[in-house]
């Protein structure tokens, strides 16, 4: 099956990237390396480092990028060990950085990776099939209270109790091995009113499992954290976000990084010293167009945030 994914908000990341032909870039989160492909088309003399931790993915870049030739370094790695990658090259910092956070169409697509309630499948959900925890491991390994957590902060599941009361009740019979076992418990637990309104009733708890399987929101957060070392005065971080966690993460962080003196108004001069070291080129960020949203459905949740590496040194 061929690794593909189409890209969201594609002119408008580019756009946002500023994209100079000697540059150096990082896409964190190659894919099916569409993003990529679009950067390293803009490069003459630059470079175009894409990173992902999808075995699969790089195996398929590998062979759509070739012809960018030497642009291009393919790393096989996670987006949160930008730094540590971008120094092993022998480079200090980059002038724009792409992050496309959303689940590639084909790891949705492919049954047994477990990540859709579409399709009946062992719970995996693991973006690198390199070991580590699996969707298995939680349903079947966490307590109660655990479950329903993550439920509530990953999923914003409002029935995060009943759903992790039912977990608990049906492993105890025997272990939940398959998403649609997993997705029939789900549903039980989910009132009627509830199950016929809205999206399918398991999509939040198999969003929050995925999360807590792939630490997906650790990993932004060290990214994000790196994102304003790792970038030269003028260089762009742009983020794709696709739920309220991720983008309120982006949204706050940015802004974080954007204040600069942070002395009460009462003193007369500054003495903390603070500088601003982003400034947010695009304070509501960019939705996909309604031409967009028609043609790509998973585009419709997505939401394009932009910064800008200021002069200023930490």
């Amino acid at each position: 099956m061929t690794f593909e994914h189409k890209s969201v908000l594609l002119r408008e990341s580019i756009e946002a990237l500023n994209i100079k032909p000697d540059g150096i870039y990082t896409d964190g989160t190659m894919g099916g390396g569409g993003h990529s492909a679009e950067i390293a088309k803009r490069l003459t003399t630059g470079r175009l480092i894409a990173i992902d931790r999808d075995a699969d993915a790089v195996s398929a870049a590998k062979e759509r990028l070739a012809p960018f030739g030497e642009r291009v370094t393919i790393v096989r790695d996670n987006f949160r060990n930008m730094k540590s990658i971008l120094g092993g090259l022998g480079i200090e910092r980059a002038d724009g950085i792409l992050l496309d956070l959303g689940v590639s169409s084909f790891q949705l697509d492919e049954a047994e990776r477990g990540f859709s309630y579409m399709h009946d499948a062992p719970l995996d959900m693991r973006m690198s099939r390199d070991g580590g925890l699996t969707a298995y491991d939680v349903v079947n390994g966490y307590t109660a209270e655990e479950i329903e957590r993550i439920l509530r902060q990953y999923g914003e599941e409002r029935f995060s109790a009943s759903i992790a009361r039912a977990i608990e009740k049906a492993r105890g019979r025997a272990p939940v091995r398959t998403t649609f076992e997993l997705s029939d418990i789900i549903k039980s637990a989910v009132p009627a009113p509830a199950r016929r309104q809205g999206p399918h009733p398991a999509k939040r708890s198999f969003q929050a499992i995925r999360i807590e399987v792939n630490d997906e929101l650790g990993a932004l957060r060290q990214a994000l954290d790196d994102c304003s070392s790792l970038l030269k005065p003028g260089g762009r971080i742009c983020v794709i976000t696709f739920h309220s966690l991720e983008d309120r993460l982006v949204k706050q962080t940015f802004a974080d990084l954007a204040r600069g003196c942070i002395c009460p108004k009462e003193f007369p001069v500054c003495v903390c010293g603070r500088k601003p070291l982003l400034k947010i080129t695009d304070k509501k960020g960019t939705e996909p167009s309604p031409a967009e949203r028609e043609e790509n459905p998973r585009a419709r949740s997505a939401r394009l945030r932009t910064a800008e590496r200021t002069e200023f040194e930490i």
